[in-house]
């Protein structure tokens, strides 16, 4: 029984459509390879996804009848709001002046 090339796993995900970057030997530097040769002496990967970036909304909190916090374009917002882009929880509340 033949054994599997050493990259099969990178190789099936890059025919998949995956991004490969490729870390020479003697480098600290991973870059994009977009036509593999997989057997260049040096370390392939998926290119690890990026973080999503946090979202930032500005928003107008009621203060008449003590209403909820609703988000009003053309009201003076007097809130920002910063939510985690990765999880969509709330990472900070700045009052605005």
């Amino acid at each position: 029984m033949n054994k599997p090339h050493k990259h099969a796993a990178l190789i099936k995900a890059w025919a998949d459509g995956a991004e490969i970057e490729f870390l020479p030997s003697g480098s600290s530097v991973w870059g994009p390879y977009t036509s593999p040769c997989w057997d260049w002496d040096g370390d392939y990967r998926i290119k690890p996804a990026q973080p999503k970036p946090d979202v930032v909304r500005y928003v107008c909190a009621e203060t008449e009848g003590m209403g909820p916090i609703t988000e009003r374009q053309f009201w003076a917002e007097n809130l920002k709001l910063t939510f985690d882009g990765e999880t969509g929880e709330l990472k900070a509340a700045e009052v605005l002046q």
